[in-house]
């Protein structure tokens, strides 16, 4: 058995589950999420706790058992509290500033860079160098964040960029500098 996959997932007060079709469907209030069933494994909801089985014993079955059963824990934690990813814009002159459902990013470029949030997803700016992307679904959130990132990464030497605020830059050195002896004397 799949270890991960045979622990039931508790489901908490407000939060509903359903079997529809071949997709588990988890709600609570106005968000939903849908997570669809691979062939092989089923879903039942009994008693407060969702519970999923294979059909047989194949190595895909194991490995599609354990995911289902992760994803469809992502999905209920994530309607009942959300996921959130932090990031940190370091560097002169760099700033963000949300407007209506676009992020505005000052990185040093030319033009600020404008940055379209989707459905789903909301971003907060503290201090115009702090974001807070947060969502009920945990890979559009990690998504979304990694693009940020992604517009501008820490560089190596100053570590200027956006990084999320737990990553730790490894630094280089820079250029020797001069030795005090002339080249090609």
């Amino acid at each position: 058995m799949s270890r991960i996959g045979r622990q039931p997932i508790p489901i908490p007060s407000g939060v509903s589950v359903k079997v529809q079709g071949a997709a588990v469907v988890v709600e609570k209030g106005k968000t939903s999420l849908a997570n669809p069933l691979p062939p092989g494994i089923t879903c039942s909801v009994d008693q407060g706790v969702v519970l999923f089985k294979r059909a047989d014993d194949t190595r895909r079955q194991r490995a599609l058992h354990g995911l289902t059963r992760a994803l469809v824990a992502n999905a209920v934690k994530g309607v009942n509290e959300g996921f959130s990813r932090d990031l940190e814009i370091v560097g002169i002159g760099y700033k963000a500033q949300v407007q209506g459902r676009v992020l505005q990013i000052a990185l040093g470029f030319s033009h600020p860079v404008e940055f379209a949030i989707p459905d789903g997803i909301e971003i907060k700016v503290d201090k115009q160098t702090r974001l807070a992307v947060s969502g009920a679904d945990r890979q559009k959130v990690g998504q979304v964040a990694a693009e940020i990132r992604g517009l501008r990464p820490p560089e190596p030497y100053k570590g200027k960029g956006i990084r999320y605020t737990d990553e730790v830059i490894k630094k280089k050195a820079g250029k020797a500098g001069k030795t005090g002896t002339a080249a090609g004397a």
